[in-house]
C-alpha cells in the first residue's frame, strides 16, 4: 500500500518552475570560440577581452591539459611557463592527485561536515604544521590566497591588541583583492576608489631603515606584512641581511611579522617557504596557489601557537574567525594532502632549485647576447622575472631621444609583443606583472625539466634575435590579420 502511494506521488510530481535556457556540461565543452567570445563579452569581462585580443590570446580554446602542456582546439601543444601565477606546481592533471580525487568521489566521502570534526581538514592541518619550521603550527583553512591573507592579518591584529592596530606594508605589494588585504595592496589599479581600511603605514620594500624608523616613531604599529618575494612587483627580493634584521626588529619592538607566501611558497623558490632561504621564521604566514594541487581552490594561514591562542584561544573568542562553509571541504583537503605528499615523494622542491638554477643560467646567457633588450634576469627556483628595457632604449640609437617621451605610455609593450610572438609562433605561454609592466614573469610547474627549459630558451632566443624593429613589425602585421 505504502509503495503504491509513493509511486502515485512520483507520477504526479512534476516540476512547476520553468527551466531557463541553460547550457549543459556537454554544451559548454562544445562551445566554439565565436560563441565563447560573445558570452564572455556579455556576462564576464569585456575589458579583459580587449587585452586578450591585443596579445592574440583570445584565439586559443584549451581542449585539455596534461603535465607541462595545454592542448588547443587544433591539437597544438602549448608549453606552460605561466603556471597560473604559481598555481600549477604539479603541472596539469597530475595522475596521483587526479586518482586521489576520483577515489574520494567513488567512495562517496563527505564534503561539508561543519557540525563535526573532519578527518580530512584535521590531517591537512597536521601536514601543514609538519612542513612549517619553528612553532608555526596553528592552521586556518580557506579557499583562496586572499582569504588566507585576511585570516593572517586578523589573527595578527588581534594578537597585537587594540592598542596597536596599525599595519606596515610595502610599496608594490600585492596581498589580494578582498577589501581587508586590498588596504595593504599597493596599487591604484586594484585599490580603485574603494573606501579601504586606513590603519596602515607604507614603506619601501627592502628598506630596513624605513621599517626601523616606523617602528620607533609609532608605538601603535603592531603588525608588518610582506611578500617574501614580490610577484606583482616584478619578482623582487630583499637580501638575507634584511630578513634577519627584520626578525630582530620585530622581536625588539614587539611587532608581529606576517609573511605572505601565497605565490612564492610551496617549494616554488627551492625551499618549502621562501623565507627559509634566510634562516628566519615569521609569526604568521599564508599559502594558497599550488596548495590545491592544480585541481582545487585551497588557502591556508599558519600561525605560531602563541599568536593564535592570544587571538582566539578561549571558548568566548574561538568562533570569531572560525572556518567558513567551504574552508576544509573534504575533496579540497584530500587534494592538498596528496599534493603535499607528491611534492616530497617526487623531489619537486629540489627540482625547483636545480632546474631553476639552470633556467636562470640560460636566461643570463641570453641577456648577455641581447643587452639592449634584456635589462635584468632575477629570481629563485621556478619564480623568475625578465625585465626588459624601456621601449626607447631597445630601439636604434638614432630613435631613442624621439621615443623616450613615450616610454611611460609604452611600458609593457615590448614584453607584450614578445609574449604574443612566443605563443603564436612557438606555442609557449608566459605571464606578466602588475606594477612593473616591463617584466615577463615565469612560474612554470615544478615538474619542469631541463628539456623544457631548453625548448623555452630556443623559442625566446628566436624571438629576441629578430631585433626590436622586426618584433614590432611582426606584431603589427599579426594584428592586421
Amino acid at each position: 500500500m505504502n509503495s503504491q502511494v509513493r509511486l502515485a506521488h512520483t507520477e504526479v510530481s512534476t516540476p512547476v518552475t520553468p527551466k531557463p535556457a541553460l547550457l549543459s556540461v556537454e554544451d559548454a565543452k562544445a562551445l566554439e570560440l565565436a560563441k565563447m567570445t560573445e558570452i564572455f563579452t556579455s556576462h564576464l569581462n569585456p575589458g579583459q577581452l580587449h587585452f586578450m585580443k591585443l596579445l592574440g590570446f583570445h584565439k586559443i580554446k584549451v581542449e585539455r591539459a596534461d603535465g607541462m602542456y595545454y592542448y588547443d582546439q587544433n591539437g597544438r601543444k602549448i608549453l606552460d611557463f605561466f603556471g597560473g601565477f604559481g598555481s600549477l606546481a604539479f603541472g596539469h592533471n597530475h595522475p596521483r592527485i587526479v586518482a586521489a580525487r576520483q577515489a574520494f568521489q567513488n567512495e562517496k566521502r563527505h564534503e561539508i561536515a561543519i557540525a563535526f570534526m573532519s578527518q580530512y581538514a584535521t590531517a591537512l592541518a597536521h601536514n601543514l604544521a609538519a612542513c612549517s619550521p619553528g612553532d608555526l603550527d596553528m592552521v586556518f583553512l580557506g579557499s583562496s590566497g586572499s582569504e588566507a591573507m585576511e585570516a593572517a592579518i586578523k589573527v595578527a591584529e588581534r594578537a597585537a591588541g587594540p592598542a596597536r592596530p596599525k599595519i606596515v606594508y610595502a610599496t608594490n605589494s600585492f596581498h589580494g583583492k578582498t577589501k581587508g588585504v586590498l588596504s595593504i595592496t599597493d596599487g591604484p589599479l586594484y585599490r580603485g576608489e574603494f573606501k579601504l581600511v586606513e590603519n596602515n603605514v607604507r614603506v619601501p620594500f627592502g628598506d630596513i631603515e624605513a621599517i626601523e624608523n616606523a617602528f620607533r616613531s609609532d608605538p601603535q604599529i603592531g603588525v608588518i606584512v610582506l611578500e617574501t618575494v614580490q610577484g606583482g612587483g616584478g619578482i623582487i627580493q630583499a637580501d638575507e641581511a634584511f630578513w634577519k634584521k627584520l626578525r630582530q626588529l620585530c622581536d625588539q619592538y614587539g611587532v608581529l611579522w606576517v609573511a605572505d607566501e601565497v605565490q612564492c611558497g610551496f617549494g616554488r623558490t627551492g625551499k618549502f617557504y621562501a623565507f627559509e632561504h634566510y634562516g628566519v621564521v615569521p609569526d604568521v604566514t599564508a599559502l594558497a596557489k599550488s596548495l590545491g594541487g592544480g585541481k582545487a581552490a585551497v588557502g591556508a594561514m599558519i600561525a605560531r601557537r602563541e599568536v593564535y591562542m592570544k587571538a582566539y584561544g578561549t571558548p568566548k573568542t574561538a568562533m570569531i574567525h572560525a572556518m567558513a562553509t567551504f574552508g576544509g571541504i573534504g575533496e579540497a583537503c584530500i587534494t592538498s594532502i596528496e599534493a603535499l605528499n607528491v611534492l616530497y615523494d617526487e623531489g619537486l622542491i629540489d627540482n625547483s632549485a636545480e632546474v631553476g638554477d639552470y633556467l636562470l643560467e640560460r636566461l643570463r646567457a641570453l641577456q648577455a647576447r641581447y643587452p639592449t633588450l634584456l635589462k635584468e634576469v632575477r629570481g629563485k627556483g621556478m619564480m623568475v622575472g625578465l625585465e626588459f628595457h624601456d621601449f626607447s632604449q631597445a630601439m636604434p640609437m638614432v630613435l631613442r631621444p624621439l621615443l623616450s617621451v613615450l616610454d611611460e605610455k609604452l611600458k609593457g609593450s615590448l614584453p607584450g609583443f614578445i609574449g604574443s610572438h612566443l605563443l603564436r609562433d612557438h606555442g609557449v605561454l608566459v605571464a606578466f606583472t602588475e606594477y612593473n609592466r616591463n617584466v615577463i614573469r615565469l612560474e612554470p610547474p615544478l615538474i619542469c625539466e631541463r628539456s623544457h627549459v631548453d625548448d623555452f630558451i630556443t623559442a625566446l632566443d628566436e624571438v629576441l634575435s629578430r631585433g626590436i624593429v622586426k618584433i614590432v613589425r611582426d606584431f603589427v602585421t599579426a594584428q592586421m590579420k
